[in-house]
């Protein structure tokens, strides 16, 4: 199903920007958080499956990500507080995250934030799972001060043309991360690289709380899972490991009929 052209503007609450489809008093609520960069626009092509149709979506951008307001506190920990916050406030019955929103995602469900069914998409858990490149990138910021944030959101915006989608979809995906301020990713990728770096056995510890939990990647694109995080999740009965065959980067744009319906798998496992 093809996305409206005529988006509607996202609303705030509380500071957060949110996207809504489906009925307000649908009997399942899903909470949708972006990848970093992403607005809660970046989920339409989901949101737009007939098989969510009857479904409460609602998409909210992470802050300080895609032109949304700074946070104080770009950590991770932080982030994962704040949503389960908003979790509360919505009635949400399950997460799913995509990347940033993943790790997002997984640091609720190891710490005990959060306990319903959660699908993570191109989640890393530990540095190895994050390409090198990337990481001496968010690295270089230390001498190049804000430059190579800028050029990782021109090169992330370049990529948007592999989405099978019309001229106007794209440019609206590439506006998303024009729209990212130079400061606010360099703030929050390096706190994003100090939680892998407390690599502390995340993938027992999801496996250890029991949250039922489908962990999707591609054979090839964002984010990935270490041999021993792979076996280990693989051996966990409540978790799901999905593997997409091929190259695939911007898994809710490019796969939308498949991620839909891994979130009403994770629906199902919601207690009645």
């Amino acid at each position: 199903m093809t996305p409206s052209a005529a988006t509607p503007p996202p609303r705030v609450v509380a500071d957060w920007q949110l996207r809504e489809s489906g009925p307000p008093a649908a009997e399942r609520t899903v909470l949708l958080l972006p990848g970093g960069m992403c607005s809660s626009g970046s989920y339409e092509e989901v949101m737009a499956q007939p098989a969510l149709a009857q479904t409460r979506l609602i998409a909210a951008t992470l802050p300080g990500q895609a032109g949304a307001p700074s946070p104080d506190d770009y950590s991770v920990e932080n982030y994962a507080r704040s949503v389960t916050e908003l979790v509360r406030k919505v009635g949400a019955d399950a997460v799913v995250g995509f990347s940033m929103g993943a790790v997002v995602a997984a640091e609720m469900v190891v710490t005990g934030r959060y306990a319903g069914p959660v699908v993570l998409l191109a989640v890393s858990l530990s540095p190895k799972d994050e390409p090198a490149f990337f990481r001496a990138m968010i690295r270089s910021t230390r001498v190049l001060g804000n430059l190579p944030m800028k050029v990782l959101a021109a090169g992330a915006g370049s990529m948007v043309k592999r989405i099978p989608a019309s001229p106007d979809r794209q440019s609206q995906l590439r506006e998303d991360f024009r729209r990212n301020r130079p400061r606010d990713m360099r703030l929050a990728l390096h706190a994003y690289l100090r939680w892998l770096h407390r690599d502390d056995g995340r993938a027992e510890r999801l496996c250890e709380s029991g949250v039922a939990m489908w962990i999707v990647h591609a054979e090839k694109g964002d984010g990935g899972l270490t041999a021993d995080e792979r076996r280990t999740l693989e051996a966990c009965s409540h978790a799901n490991v999905v593997t997409i065959p091929g190259s695939v980067f911007f898994l809710p744009n490019e796969m939308p009929e498949r991620i839909a319906a891994i979130i009403c798998e994770a629906l199902a496992a919601v207690p009645s």
